[in-house]
């Protein structure tokens, strides 16, 4: 069994030897990995609705794996600039299905992208491997069942609400120490009702309420939060940041995530996040082979 190791409270482990234990499952952190996305929802930004019906879901899942995906990450609720909330029940009918049918079927990591305490535990006893929580565990009654879930948790950095993020979104430092210091927050909350560093993951949030410029400048400036001294985890993936500085709409924004993925790999992040996960894995295999001075691909494909 790999080892579960702290990098903070063991500082003479180095972070490239952490192994994150989720659930049955145990993920090599020791080189960036890639996440696939898959949304269940009518709703999302480039795929709502593409992937509703269970049946599309598992078979989009299925080439995710095969073209190199880690994990599987699960998402019943849009978090798209102006979406529409939905209720708890709303989303755990919308997920429960699928986690189910995607470790059942395709013993898969499973990550849940997910704000809500009942779908946390829900997901949690269904074999889901891995909390995603864009609200980084602020809503009721998460923080406690995150904690008890067992599972490793992602903590995201944002200002405001969907709904409302992207209106007129301003810093009063720069980005990167904002996002710092909020996640340095969550952090100590986590820790304080017991969820332990070496569960947690940290993702900058690009695109939550932040502007071009911001989301440019925290790419720029990210490798410093690395010394935060957790994994990092990004998605950039098809977003609007992209749309805005090439002039792509959204079915064209393939090149430019690719460029933010590598680049996001030289600054250390660990997973990276996106819809086309067979471009990603090259661009992820080839930017960590500049990295180490070595060709050999650590994600091969299924032929």
């Amino acid at each position: 069994m790999n080892p579960i190791v702290d990098p903070i409270s063991a500082p003479h482990v180095p972070a490239d030897a952490f192994h994150l234990r989720c659930g049955r499952h145990s993920l090599d952190l020791s080189f960036p990995r890639v996440m696939g996305i898959l949304n269940v929802t009518p709703d999302s930004f480039s795929d709502g609705g593409q992937h509703v019906a269970l049946d599309d879901a598992l078979r989009h899942a299925e080439r995710m794996l095969a073209e190199g995906a880690a994990m599987i990450d699960v998402g019943g609720e849009s978090t798209r600039p102006g979406a529409t909330p939905v209720t708890e029940q709303q989303e755990l009918d919308r997920v429960a299905p699928v986690v189910e049918a995607l470790v059942r079927e395709l013993d898969a990591l499973v990550s849940v992208d997910t704000s809500s305490a009942l779908v946390m535990r829900e997901v949690s006893a269904l074999g889901a491997g891995m909390i995603n929580d864009v609200r980084a565990l602020e809503r009721d009654g998460a923080l406690m069942a995150a904690a008890s879930s067992g599972l490793p948790v992602c903590l995201m950095h944002r200002q405001g609400e969907p709904q409302d993020m992207q209106h007129s979104p301003g810093y009063d430092v720069p980005v990167e120490q904002a996002v710092a210091a909020y996640l340095a927050e969550r952090i100590a909350a986590c820790e304080a009702v017991g969820l332990r560093r070496h569960r947690l993951l940290l993702d900058p949030g690009f695109g939550f309420g932040k502007t071009v410029e911001h989301n440019l400048q925290l790419l720029k400036h990210m490798a410093s939060l690395n010394e935060l001294g957790l994994p990092l985890l990004v998605g950039m993936s098809r977003k609007s940041m992209i749309g805005k500085v090439l002039g792509r709409p959204v079915e064209e924004r393939l090149a430019g995530g690719l460029a933010l993925a590598a680049m996001a790999v030289e600054r250390g992040a660990k997973v990276i996040r996106v819809h086309d996960v067979g471009p990603t894995v090259d661009a992820v295999n080839m930017a960590w082979a500049v990295l180490q001075e070595g060709c050999e691909p650590l994600v091969k494909k299924e032929s």
